[in-house]
């Protein structure tokens, strides 16, 4: 006789088995909805719905989540193809860089704290193509991997200071204004006249102005380096 099942009780979900792709992914959610401190062997076995004991089969320790957070982030930036133009091409890499940063800002407190190179060709071809740019431009192989190097701080610092404090700000946003209108009445009192001076324009740049006025130098840097 066939049994027939009770329609009121669903049917048991099968859980999806762990590998060391679901920690590495569960923790980089968590790193961002949460903050770093938030990435524990406990948290991310409770996003999984697991014990933390079990993740050491897929993951050697919390430090091991962490290279591998590093390795993910990097492996996410799609770099440009080749095209006619390196400058075109160094703007597109950079904007989707930064891009790429914003969406996960604690990444880099983890790339600043990293002593050892990544692990696999993945993770590290968006350098390759990067360096790729600025040997097209005409650079010797040293001057391309200091510029590389310039690149990299730049736009690595810039994501920090959109995260923070920074002068330029986006339309709309009342809450710069009313700081900057304080930081302006205190400067008033002090001997500060090139502060003074440059504080509305500063004011006034929206971060895309600033991050693109940022690259121009550096381009133009690489154009007089190469020539």
């Amino acid at each position: 006789m066939t049994q027939t099942q009770d329609p009121s009780v669903e049917p048991e979900r099968r859980r999806e088995p762990i590998s060391r792709d679901r920690v590495i992914e569960a923790a980089l959610r968590i790193m961002d909805a949460e903050g770093l401190e938030a990435v524990t062997m406990r948290r991310v076995g409770r996003e999984l719905g697991v014990e933390a004991m079990s993740l050491y089969h897929h993951v050697k320790d919390k430090e091991d989540i962490l290279d591998g957070i590093v390795e993910q982030v990097m492996s996410e930036f799609d770099p440009p193809a080749p095209g006619g133009d390196w400058r075109e091409d160094a703007r597109i890499a950079a904007g989707g860089w930064r891009e790429m940063l914003t969406r996960h800002p604690n990444v880099m407190t983890l790339m600043a704290d990293r002593h050892k190179p990544l692990a696999n060709p993945t993770s590290v071809r968006p350098m390759d193509t990067a360096l790729g740019i600025l040997r097209r431009a005409g650079l010797s192989p040293r001057d391309t991997a200091q510029a590389f190097q310039a690149f990299g701080g730049f736009i690595m610092g810039f994501v920090m200071m959109e995260q923070g404090m920074m002068f330029g700000h986006d339309d709309g946003d009342a809450d710069h204004q009313q700081e900057m209108e304080a930081f302006s009445r205190m400067l008033a009192g002090g001997d500060l006249p090139y502060l003074q001076e440059a504080l509305p324009i500063l004011h006034e740049c929206a971060t895309d102005d600033l991050f693109e006025f940022g690259l121009d130098l550096l381009i133009r840097g690489v154009e007089s380096r190469a020539s």
